[in-house]
């Protein structure tokens, strides 16, 4: 027996939506809490059973959360074996170019989704940074902003794969899409952060021999990463069986010890995250088969409110009070599945809403750790990535209407 109308079933589980994020829950729980709270609030018992069997058995559910268990278990596999910092360190020494160094390492850590990762590449950055006389601030922006350059273009990305997901638009389609937001984002986030830092003193030639080992170092370290793009972009390998091919081959360079494979694959944080990527998907399909997304479409199409307006503010809204472009995307997919068809287009917007919602969160935990280990505040901080977030979400509205 249906309890209450789902549009107040709606109401009561975005507040508790609200709660769990005040709360710090992590996103799995709170995804799954209020999938669950807002079924039991406007479904029959054996209609959520039914939606609850057909998610986990769904190939799309399966995939996606094989994809974000692969990737998560590459990524941790890498920070145990201390792989990552080979990459960095390698690559720093290759490039002696202090602002080059800045901004490529901290997306190249990037390519590894660990949350609060830009702490990885934030003592990596510190002494180039310090070379071209940047303050706490502009160090944190830095890392920051170029760490998130690489995401809407990394045909691996989470967010990407569960974009394409929901919306079942072909992941190729958004991508193309987003090129020209990385490379505002790319070209704003070098005016204000680096354009005017004094230049570098020089520095003595480092030996051919040295220079080789280092790339060494490097092409070794990065193999991993590089293959499985290669397999999924070249080959059109699912994510999950490509993450494994890279898992294997980091397993195979580095050797990990039982301390480094217990940590990698004991580690909770891992599941959690593929646990978080089911999560979405339960949500969205209770959502769906609840009414709710029907009656919100309805006062949504009642109003006369602009497409791009609600593919713009609803995702980042949410992304931003969420904390997370996923939770961002998979509630915003939930609610307008009914009242808009998403293309490459609308699904693109809605990415880069959410996305950009999320980097500039004060609960993003990059943010945070960053501003943390630098030293600084969260609104010094901001007076470098309000305007880049301006500058970047003008460009995802005009690539919307021109392209």
């Amino acid at each position: 027996m249906v309890f209450v109308d789902p549009l107040v079933a709606v109401v009561a589980a975005f507040a508790l939506l609200a709660v769990l994020v005040y709360r710090r829950v992590s996103l799995d729980i709170t995804l799954i809490s209020t999938a669950f709270f807002l079924a039991f609030l406007s479904m029959e018992p054996a209609g959520i059973l039914d939606v609850f069997v057909d998610t986990a058995l769904s190939p799309v559910t399966l995939s996606l959360v094989g994809a974000s268990l692969g990737i998560m278990l590459l990524s941790q596999l890498y920070k145990e074996t201390g792989k990552v910092y080979d990459l960095s360190r390698s690559l720093s020494e290759i490039v002696r170019n202090s602002k080059f160094i800045v901004s490529v390492l901290p997306a190249v850590i990037g390519l590894l989704p660990v949350a609060g990762g830009a702490l990885m590449s934030a003592p990596l950055i510190e002494a180039e940074a310090d070379n071209l006389g940047m303050n706490g601030q502009k160090k944190a922006y830095v890392n920051v902003w170029f760490r998130h350059t690489i995401f809407p273009v990394y045909p691996v990305s989470q967010v990407l794969i569960l974009l394409s997901a929901l919306t079942g638009v072909s992941l190729s389609f958004v991508i193309y899409r987003q090129i020209p937001v990385v490379l505002a984002m790319v070209v704003v986030g070098y005016l204000l952060g680096l354009w005017r830092t004094r230049k570098q003193p020089n520095r003595r030639d480092e030996s051919r021999d040295s220079n080789g080992r280092n790339l060494k170092v490097f092409l070794t370290a990065f193999s991993p990463i590089l293959v499985m793009i290669v397999v999924v972009i070249a080959f059109g390998l699912d994510v999950f069986t490509a993450s494994l091919i890279g898992l294997a081959l980091l397993m195979l360079v580095t050797k990990p010890s039982l301390g480094a494979l217990r940590g990698t694959f004991g580690n909770p944080a891992v599941y959690r995250i593929a646990l978080a990527a089911f999560g979405a998907m339960l949500l969205r399909n209770i959502t769906i088969n609840s009414g709710v997304a029907e009656v919100i479409g309805s006062l949504i199409a009642n109003g006369q409110v602009n497409e791009s307006i609600l593919l713009s503010a609803v995702p980042a809204v949410l992304a931003f009070l969420v904390g997370s472009p996923s939770g961002g995307i998979a509630i915003t997919v939930a609610m307008l599945e009914t009242v808009l068809e998403f293309t490459p287009k609308t699904a693109s917007l809605l990415y880069s809403a959410a996305y950009l919602g999320y980097v500039g969160a004060p609960t993003h935990l990059c943010l945070v750790l960053t501003a943390e280990y630098f030293k600084t505040s969260l609104t010094k901080i901001y007076k470098y990535m309000v305007p880049s977030l301006a500058v970047s979400f003008a460009a995802a509205i005009l690539v919307y209407f021109l392209i």
